[in-house]
This record gives C-alpha cells, structure tokens and sequence, in this order.
C-alpha cells in the first residue's frame, strides 16, 4: 500500500508550492524587499538576492515548524493554539515597526530630495549625493544605525527568520495543518518535510522575481543623476506610502484582536488584513504603473531636457579640461628649450 500513496501526494505537493507562491506576494513582504533594494542600490550596492535571502530567512521559521509537527504531531497539534498565538504576535509586530520605521527615514529622504528638485528648477543645479540618511537631518541620525543594519544582501535574511514568526496567514497555516494531518496519519517524516521545502522554492521564486524587477526600474533612474533625482521622488513618495499603510493596517489588526474592538473602523483594517495577497498584488502594479508614468512625466515636465543640458554641460567641461592640459603640456614644451639654452650659455 505505501508505494501507492506517494502518487496521491502530487496533489498537496502542488498545494504546497501554490501556497509558497501565493505568501510571497503578501504585502508586507513586498514593502520590506522593495524598500531595501531600493536602499542597498542607491548605496552602491546593486544585489539582485534581496528577495531570495528574504524569503529564506522566513522559510527557515516554517520549516522548523513543520519538522517539529512531524517529530511530536499530538503534542505540537495541540498546543498550536499558543504557538501561534505568540509566534503571530511577535512577527506582526516586527513587521509593523520595521515598515513604520522604513516610513519614517524615508520621510526626511524625501524632504531631502525636495530640496533639490526645488533647486534644479530653480538655477538648474543640484547637489549630486546619494541621499544618504545620516544626511538627513536629526532624525535620520537616529534611525541610521537599524537602516544601515541591512547593508548588503544576506542580512535580509535575519530579517526574514523575525517576520517568521507570524505564522498569521492563512498560507502558513494550511501548510502547517496539511504537515499535522499527514504526521498523524504514518506518513515518513522525508515525505512531509517536501512540503515545506516546496513552500520555500514557490516563496523564494516570487519574492526573488520581485526584488530583480524592482532592482531594474530602480536601475533606469540611476543612469543620469537628474533621472535619478527625480525618480527617486517619486519612488520615495510611493515607498512611504506603501510601508506606513501596511505598518499601520498590521498595528490597527494587532489591536482588532487582542482587544476584540469592533465597529465600522475596526471591521475595515480586519477586512485588508485578510486581503493581503490582493494588496500585494496592487504594490508590484502600482511600482510597475508608477515607473511608465514617471517616464511619461519625465518627457512632458522638460526634465528630460535638464538632462541634454546636463550632459551637454559634462562634455563641454570634459573639453575644456582637456583643452587646459593640452596647453600645459605646450608650454612646458616651449619652456624646456629655453633653459637648456640658458644653460648652455
């Protein structure tokens, strides 16, 4: 009988791996992978990993999760309740400060680049830094040391064990209900822990897919320093947004259940935390929508003729640099025979 059920595990197989794609576009997710490739490319830092070491470090909690369901089925299945309850409390609020906190810094780096666009309006120059948060005023000193944390790729996988802890999606849960029934039925623990291994693969597709993409819309702004002032406003503008909502709407959930709050107000953050993947879904279009709207804008609001004059403006002093030391280089010429002739007499 045994080599005949492992035919009829292809089905939760497939499930399992639909459900690693399906929490991948969770909206919390996005914010933290979006945000934080936008950051490592303006440092310099051109990774295309951060969705993957993201989705990694969450999968590392699940996978733990389920290995220990399988080990101890009855036990684990019967305080669920409590693991979850605590692990759910503890990734939402990770994920709730470490997105408000992303809001915040990229609130006074959006001030910043005000500053700037108001002045290349203005004399048609600007000063062409990075936008560094430790230049950004007081509050940007304080929050650089937890922004600056995730200076490179790999660490977004830390990050991704703390928002593990959530275990508060209705993906997690499924996967870890199909791993519980199939421990309690005999399965062999090297079957049962395919699923969440399938779980990580569809998770660290999308997530991974997502950081590229954004890593490349992020790319196209940085070729000339005009375009990337601007784009940067508007990308920035769009990031703060989007973090500061998702923070705020896992805040207000938190609230919603510890409290049990009801109402109008309190019906409406339960209703989006429950549509997660359709918020999602809206973040990866909205970048996708906001990266040909601001090449559209670009053209017709004449930055795109800033950036003639910018470049012009580069060659002309690259020539004129050049004309200087071509000259330098002649009047030594000139002047050395004449002290070898004054020597000479």
């Amino acid at each position: 009988m045994a080599p005949l059920r492992v035919p009829s595990l292809f089905g939760t197989a497939a499930l399992a791996y639909t459900l690693g794609l399906r929490h991948a576009v969770d909206a919390d997710h996005l914010a933290a992978i979006d945000n934080v490739t936008r950051k490592l490319l303006y440092n310099g830092n051109k990774s295309v990993s951060v969705g993957l070491f993201f989705s990694l470090g969450h999968s590392t909690i699940v996978i733990i999760a389920c290995l220990a369901i399988t080990l101890t089925a009855t036990a684990v299945k019967e305080n669920f309740g409590d693991i979850q309850l605590i692990g759910g409390l503890i990734g939402t609020c990770v994920s709730a400060v470490f997105l408000i906190l992303i809001g915040i810094i990229n609130i006074f780096v959006l001030i910043s680049i005000c500053r700037s666009l108001r002045k290349l309006k203005k004399t048609g120059s600007f000063e062409d830094d990075n936008l560094d948060i430790s230049s950004t005023g007081c509050m940007g000193k304080i929050f650089a040391p937890m922004f600056k944390f995730v200076d490179s790729s790999w660490k977004m996988y830390p990050l991704g064990v703390l928002f593990g802890f959530g275990f508060d999606t209705s993906t997690e849960i499924a996967l870890l209900s199909v791993t519980a029934v199939h421990a309690n039925q005999g399965l062999s623990i090297w079957f049962i822990m395919i699923f969440p291994l399938l779980f990580t693969s569809g998770m660290a597709l999308i997530d991974t897919l997502d950081g590229i993409l954004m890593l490349e819309t992020y790319s196209w702004a940085l070729i000339n320093p005009i375009r990337k002032l601007y784009y940067n406003f508007i990308i920035t503008l769009l990031s703060i947004i989007i973090a500061l909502s998702i923070g705020i709407i896992e805040i207000f959930t938190i609230l919603v259940d510890k409290l049990s709050l009801v109402g109008p107000f309190w019906d409406f953050f339960s209703y989006l935390s429950e549509h997660f993947f359709t918020i999602g879904c809206v973040i990866i279009a909205s970048f996708l929508f906001t990266w040909l709207i601001a090449r559209l804008i670009y053209k017709l609001g004449g930055y795109d003729q800033l950036e003639l004059q910018y470049i012009q403006q580069v060659g002309h002093n690259h020539i004129n640099e050049k004309s200087e030391t071509s000259t330098t280089e002649n009047m030594e010429i000139i002047i050395e025979p004449e002290v070898v002739n004054q020597n000479n007499r």
